[in-house]
């Protein structure tokens, strides 16, 4: 699988991406396939060589049947449909559906000057948005809720930018209860990641003085929160590579560009679907203070709640029962906002190995009571380029389910 990953990802943008007058890649004309393999494969990975590609995803067939999607530029599609495999379309134009997205929208300014620490509009879910606007959105959120949050930065990135996120407390001050830790957009292209993380966020400070429910949540567990972990690759999707996925890391002796951040962490580091460089500091510092309760790692796209654990899939977490039996009662609620269904179970033997994994490292290094990670919407029509529209609904749903969860720990 590696060889294959190694293909579809580094070979594209070696050869053939194709670029506009501003140097930003161009995907008109590609198609999504979804390609079933059955015991083939070996075979596919090997007539894949000569096929310039992008691996988007490779579900290894645990609980649906095994597949690849694959985006495939127009000069290589008569040699894909010559290899004969079993697939179906899901997109005929990816750069259409990356038009679909809507342009960045611009930041929704207060109508009121003097209303400098008024709590931040829901219009800000309406569209996607630039990086400068993430933080300044955050910064706003936190003026809003001076008394009970605070910016906080959780390390630089590669190419020297803060990694910047948010702490939030309740009555019994900050830095006095365990930790509920969120990650969003750790993988570059997974938009729909931060803003619904910023959703949650949003939802525990406009709350926390007219709902006991909410009040409960705050008053119980300090919430830090990452919206964007890799600033770098998600700065790089929106001048450059809508689909990139990595960091933006160099290294001497290569020429390939990136690591993948959540194969980065030190624990099971060398098993099947891990990456380089580990790394984690603000999880080993919130497990010296209080304590993790909870880590979700929020990624796109498939619509999963994953329990531990991805490095193996025979290993157990001492609660796995009380896990998968939460994560299963936590995707019903998900779905009783717009039906949308969520699969639940161990990471490895849910959807595919993950070594090196966060949620791995959070639940037995951190000694995390809970370390999840989720995969929002969709379940490849749109993929990696859910459409604005779904911006809201996608926030409101897992709400839904973080409320539940929160609420029968």
């Amino acid at each position: 699988m590696k060889l294959l990953q190694t293909l579809l990802l580094v070979a594209p943008l070696a050869f053939s991406l194709r670029l506009d007058r501003r140097g930003k890649v161009i995907y008109d004309g590609y198609k999504i396939f979804r390609v079933t393999t059955g015991s083939d494969v070996a075979s596919f990975e090997a007539q894949l060589e000569t096929l310039e590609a992008i691996d988007l995803t490779h579900n290894h067939g645990h609980v649906d049947e095994e597949h690849f999607d694959i985006a495939v530029p127009p000069e290589s599609l008569p040699a894909f449909e010559a290899l004969n495999f079993t697939s179906n379309v899901l997109s005929e134009d990816l750069g259409a559906d990356i038009a679909l997205e809507g342009n960045l929208g611009q930041y929704p300014e207060s109508d009121v000057a003097a209303a400098a620490a008024a709590l931040p509009s829901l219009e800000w879910f309406d569209a996607y948005h630039a990086y400068s606007d993430h933080l300044t959105y955050l910064k706003d959120l936190q003026s809003s809720f001076s008394s009970n949050s605070e910016l906080i930065t959780a390390g630089k990135s590669f190419e020297g930018r803060d990694i910047q996120g948010i702490h939030l407390w309740g009555s019994g001050g900050k830095d006095s209860k365990p930790a509920i830790y969120f990650h969003g957009n750790v993988h570059a292209r997974e938009w729909i990641s931060s803003k619904v993380v910023e959703y949650v966020t949003y939802q525990l400070v406009a709350n926390y003085e007219n709902d006991t429910t909410i009040k409960g949540f705050l008053d119980n567990y300090d919430f830090y929160i990452l919206p964007i972990v890799n600033p770098d690759g998600f700065l790089y999707t929106q001048s450059t590579n809508r689909l990139w996925r990595k960091n933006r890391q160099t290294r001497t002796g290569t020429s390939a560009i990136g690591t993948d951040i959540n194969r980065n962490w030190p624990y099971k580091w060398d098993g099947e679907g891990s990456s380089t460089s580990p790394g984690s500091e603000l999880g080993d510092q919130l497990a010296a203070k209080n304590g993790i309760k909870l880590y979700i790692d929020w990624h796109s796209y498939g619509q999963y709640v994953l329990t531990p654990y991805g490095y193996s899939c025979s290993a157990s977490a001492e609660n796995q029962d009380k896990q998968n039996s939460l994560a299963k009662d936590t995707a019903s609620a998900i779905a009783k906002l717009y039906g949308t269904r969520f699969t639940t179970g161990p990471t490895c033997t849910t959807l595919y190995a993950t070594a090196g994994g966060s949620n791995d490292y959070v639940t037995d290094i951190n000694k995390a009571e809970y370390g999840w990670a989720i995969e929002l919407r969709d379940t490849g029509r749109n993929g990696f380029t859910l459409p604005a529209t779904q911006i809201l609904e996608s926030g409101e749903e897992a709400w839904e389910g973080i409320k539940y969860l929160l609420a029968n720990f």
